[in-house]
Parts: structure tokens; sequence; C-alpha cells
């Protein structure tokens, strides 16, 4: 965490440009700033885009991916997703503990938390049921091949993902972490600086224990929110739009080259050091949160920025979909691509997320003219009823943020 953390400016510079001299907690409570407001909404839609690399479809199993494994193919997909689509949680999981530290200071806990019961846990919930009863009865005439109905267990950590991640729905485990970290974030917000750091660090090395509890599922969730809390606290994400591009690239460039070393000498030195590649890995995904972070701000006023903001109001509804997109729909694209390894795969591969998206998109469309209200439930309200264009995309004193 003290990666993201390291490009303290000094503060008056920045708070003079990007926020009112009012007290901390007054600061606290202010919603963000042009072009910070804008930048969320950008870093929303590209990291969920990321997300998508790395549940995209490859057409093989286990076996047939080992065999992959060092070919051209398997090592550009290893690259998108080690170092683009894996940086994705934690910068939305900063993103959240930002959104939430702002809207505690203006509501109180009963209704803060009944609110992300129904934007957070519901979709979770509608959406594995979805995904459960689609995919399994497809599987089950023999159209796709994918997971059947299991025992009470397996049906419990497929709706819930109480004990792990779901085996249809894996993307949902992020949305009951996250959850978590909300039921929590009433204390965590009024907790002193020094005691988040403190949480931070045993989210950190809890994570880096591989000790498993399934309190959290990813440790690593509740260290970057967290440090989302800390940057509203301590203005670090307006203070990361003044960092030049070189700079908040430079943790990247200097962390990547010993995860690749490491995952390289796998079945080497490193599993003689397993411990020391996690920590090099929650490293690598830090310091990736803040460059996309940074590519949003840069991003963030500029003509293209307004496209992007109007095709954000859909990122939610494709981080809860895009799964299906996969399962049902990647399979039959596959029949004319082939599997990895053929030569049109990879240009298949890439264009999955904007494949997601174009199938996100007319789902959401579909739902809302059926009814404005599931689109609102199975959106966490972001879609439906009221809800025309994305908030990022609004005028700032109309901007009303929902996680």
């Amino acid at each position: 965490m003290q990666l993201l953390f390291s490009f303290a400016l000094p503060a008056k510079r920045v708070m003079s440009r990007m926020l009112p001299p009012d007290a901390p907690a007054r600061r606290m409570a202010q919603p963000p700033f042009p072009p910070v407001s804008q930048a969320i909404g950008l870093a929303r839609l590209i990291c969920i885009l990321g997300i998508v690399y790395v549940h995209a479809w490859t057409g093989l199993g286990g076996d047939e991916m080992a065999a992959q494994m060092g070919s051209a193919q398997d090592i550009m997909r290893w690259t998108v997703v080690e170092l683009f689509g894996r940086g994705a949680v934690p910068l939305l999981s900063m993103v959240s503990g930002w959104l939430v530290t702002g809207s505690l200071g203006k509501r109180g806990a009963k209704i803060f938390l009944g609110s992300k019961a129904r934007t957070v846990l519901l979709p979770m919930v509608l959406w594995n049921a979805i995904a459960m009863v689609l995919v399994v009865g497809v599987a089950t005439i023999g159209w796709i091949r994918a997971p059947l109905l299991g025992d009470a267990a397996w049906i419990a950590d497929n709706l819930l993902n109480l004990t792990r991640a779901g085996d249809i729905n894996v993307q949902t485990a992020f949305l009951r972490d996250l959850f978590v970290c909300m039921l929590a974030a009433p204390l965590l917000v009024r907790l002193p600086t020094r005691w988040l750091l403190l949480v931070g660090a045993v989210a950190a090395l809890w994570w880096i224990s591989l000790y498993k509890v399934p309190l959290l599922l990813r440790p690593s969730i509740l260290l970057f929110f967290v440090g989302g809390i800390l940057a509203r606290r301590h203005g670090l994400a307006e203070r990361a739009a003044l960092l030049p591009l070189w700079q908040a690239a430079l943790p990247f460039l200097l962390v990547v080259p010993v995860k690749i070393w490491l995952s390289i000498e796998n079945g080497g030195p490193a599993d003689f050091h397993l411990h020391a590649t996690v920590a090099v890995d929650l490293l690598t995904r830090g310091a990736a949160a803040l460059l996309v972070w940074r590519s949003a701000i840069a991003l963030a006023g500029r003509p293209l920025a307004g496209q992007l903001l109007r095709l954000e109001r859909y990122a939610f509804f494709l981080f809860c979909c895009h799964l299906l997109f996969m399962w049902l729909l990647a399979p039959q694209i596959g029949e004319l691509t082939g599997t990895m390894g053929h030569p049109l795969w990879p240009a298949f591969f890439l264009l999955q997320p904007l494949l997601a998206l174009g199938f996100a998109i007319l789902l959401a469309r579909a739902v809302e003219t059926m009814s404005p209200k599931a689109a609102e439930l199975l959106s966490g309200g972001r879609l439906g009823r009221d809800q025309a264009t994305s908030p990022a995309a609004r005028p700032l004193a109309q901007a009303h943020w929902k996680l």
C-alpha cells in the first residue's frame, strides 16, 4: 500500500487547485471535483473491461492449457491478464473506499448499509441465480460444457459465495468481499489514520500468508478499500492527478520485471519463495492501479471522455453479466475462430471485452424496455428509472455516485 501513497506532493498546492480550503472533515464530505469525478467513471469502465480479459474464453481445459504453456498465444494472454486485467480489482476497491468515505459523511450508517445491501449484495445474488439457471440448464441439455447442478453446499457457494468463489459467476466474489468491507465502513472511516494503516497492513499480511479464512475470500480487497479511504482523507487521488505520466508508470515498470522473472522461474525459485511471489503480485496490482488511475485522469476532460462516460452507465451491468457471454455465446464464436492455439483466436481474445460490452448493452436495454424496475435491481440502481445517463457524465451539481 505504501507504494501507492509514495507520490505525496505538497498538500497546499494540491488542495488549492482541487478542493475548497475547508477543514479535513468538511473536505471529506465534498463531492469529487472535475476531472476526478469523470476519472472515477473512466477508471471503472477501464477496470471492468480489464476484468473481462481475466475471464476471457479460451475453449481449453486445464490439461490443454498446460500444453499451451510457453507458446506465443499463452505469453500474449498472460501479459494482458496478469499485467492489465488483474490490476482492475485493486483500483475498483480503492474507488469504492474513496466514494464510501464521502457517502458516510452525508448519511447515517443504517441508511448507508441498507443502500449497499440493495446496490451490491442484492445484484450479486440475482445475477448468480440467473447464471445458475441459464448456464446449468444449457449444460444439462448438452449444448455447452459447463458445471452441472451440485449439492446444497455447491448451490450455496454459487449463489452467495459463502466459502469460495462460485464456479459460474466467479467475478461476483468481489461483490461479496466488497459488501463485507461496506459492513465495516462506518467504523473504518472513523478510525485515525494510524489505525487504518494497521488494518491495511494486517490485510496485506493476511493475503501474503495465504491463510484462508472465509470472512474475506480475498483480503487484498480490504487493503485497497482502506487505501481508498486514506486517499479521500488525504487528497491522494488529487495529488496523483498532478503526477507526470512517466512517474505514475515508474512503479509499474520497476516491479513488472520481478513478476515476470518469478513467473518464468515457476517450478524453480518461485516454489521456494511462494509468499514473496504473492507479495510481488500485490505490488504489481497496486502499481497497475496507480497507472490506470493516472491514465483515467489524463482522459478526463478530453472529447473522448464524454463518449466513454456514456458507456460507463453499463459498466456494472457488464461486470455482472460478462460470464454469461463467456459461457453461452463465446463458444459459438469460438466455432469460427477456433480455441486458443488457432490462428484466429488472438483476434477474438483481444476483442472479447468489446463484444461482452455490446452484449451487456443489448441485454440492459432489453431489460429496461421490459421492466425498468428489474433493470434498476440488476444494475444496483445504475439503470432503469430516472437513470438516463452515467452519474459521471452529469454536471457536478447533479452527480450522485452509486457503488
